[in-house]
């Protein structure tokens, strides 16, 4: 009897037949997968659209840009080594949002957008401290979750959470760069603590600063345009033009078919 664990790739062989008008996998052989068979689990999970390398270049362009030097030192000196292969590997959510491997670098990318516009508008706003704050608001998701062989909640992640574990990396990178300005940390701590807006909806504070404000309507617009989008998308073939209730939206959602091809009708 095959016993794996979860997580664990197995090769299988078999046919494909067609059983009430669907199709299914009639196996005749099974096994665990073995060095030697080249696999990963990691091979098995949804990934972002956009190249890679082209978001890595994109980040560390923008990242160039920050006028301010010690914040370009806080961020090369967080987004380092190790923590800077998982920041670029690991998902931005376990379902809702982002949900597939590079997500929380192509969502930070979105956010960082969203707030330049933002910034063109309002020139009162710190653009070095918001673009910042948007590079590590969910920095701490690399440490919350998993993404080796699926998307799980680590027991760091459960126990103290991404705000947290952000806001304490960025408080020990910050004291350790010889002058790093007191007020400056604090204004950055206090982006990531406040980016999901409500204490309701597990920020520690909320938003107190013009920076803090945009960061969190920035936030939202991305995870919710790539929430809705995929929700969408994953029912688009469904009879219907709306999707089932999604409890995290609180409705369900209008599938457009405008941009749909209509089928030739044979008389």
């Amino acid at each position: 009897m095959l016993s794996v664990d979860e997580g664990n790739v197995v090769k299988v062989e078999g046919s494909i037949e067609e059983f009430n008008n669907q199709n299914q996998i009639k196996v005749t052989k099974i096994r665990a997968a073995r060095p030697g068979d080249n696999v990963e689990p990691d091979q098995f999970l949804q990934r972002s659209k956009r190249n890679l390398e082209e978001m890595t270049k994109e980040l560390d362009d923008r990242i160039d840009r920050i006028s301010n030097s010690n914040l370009t030192k806080l961020i090369r000196l967080i987004l380092s080594g190790e923590r800077l292969e998982k920041y670029l590997k690991v998902p931005a959510g376990k379902s809702w949002h982002h949900s597939y491997l590079h997500g929380l670098l192509e969502h930070t990318l979105e956010i960082i957008k969203i707030c330049d516009l933002i910034a063109d508008f309002h020139t009162e706003v710190n653009r070095d401290l918001l673009i910042t704050g948007a590079i590590l608001h969910d920095f701490g998701k690399t440490e919350e979750l998993s993404s080796d062989a699926s998307f799980e909640y680590t027991d760091r992640g459960k126990l103290i959470g991404h705000i947290v574990i952000a806001a304490s990396e960025i408080e020990k990178a910050a004291e350790s760069i010889p002058g790093f300005p007191g007020q400056l940390k604090d204004q950055l701590i206090h982006l990531v603590l406040s980016h999901q807006g409500k204490l309701e909806f597990a920020s520690p504070v909320e938003p107190k600063t013009l920076e803090a404000i945009i960061l969190y309507h920035s936030d939202e617009l991305s995870a919710k345009a790539n929430a809705y989008k995929n929700a969408i998308e994953i029912e688009r073939n469904s009879k219907s033009n709306w999707t089932r209730f999604i409890p995290l939206a609180n409705t369900s959602l209008y599938i457009s078919r405008e941009d749909e091809t209509p089928k030739e009708t044979l008389f």
